[in-house]
């Protein structure tokens, strides 16, 4: 791997679907059809249940911090030397982490709404990352 190059997904059998959606800038999870049960990220059971019956449900995209990650060194040289991830609890109930795009990631906070954008860093891999979003 190039020192400059991010870590990317390898989509495989259980998150292909996702990839796949995210590549169009659509926000997929995995919903299970024997229990109803919405996770992240996608494995090919449920974990609640552990059916393997599931379906690919549309998301809003809508979430709310639930934690800050602020990095005061730089670890890989693709990531600048102050790097913000946060924890983002989605609409749906599960948790996801993520960068924050197109808006100042210095004003990230717990308890802020944020909704998903999409950055495309190959032709085949799309990342969902997330803005700071107004609250309803």
């Amino acid at each position: 791997m190039n020192d400059n190059m991010r870590p990317l997904p390898i989509p495989n059998d259980e998150d292909r679907e996702f990839w796949e959606a995210a590549r169009s800038h659509r926000f997929v999870l995995p919903r299970c059809e024997s229990c109803g049960h919405v996770w992240f990220p996608p494995y090919a059971a449920c974990p609640s249940c552990l059916s393997r019956e599931r379906a690919w449900v549309e998301a809003s995209g809508r979430g709310t911090i639930a934690g800050v990650a602020r990095f005061h060194r730089q670890y890989l040289p693709s990531f600048p030397p102050v790097h913000t991830v946060v924890l983002v609890q989605l609409s749906e109930g599960p948790y996801v982490y993520a960068n924050i795009l197109q808006s100042d990631p210095s004003q990230a906070a717990v308890g802020q709404p944020v909704r998903v954008v999409f950055e495309d860093v190959t032709p085949e891999i799309s990342l969902p990352q997330f803005t700071l979003a107004p609250a309803d």
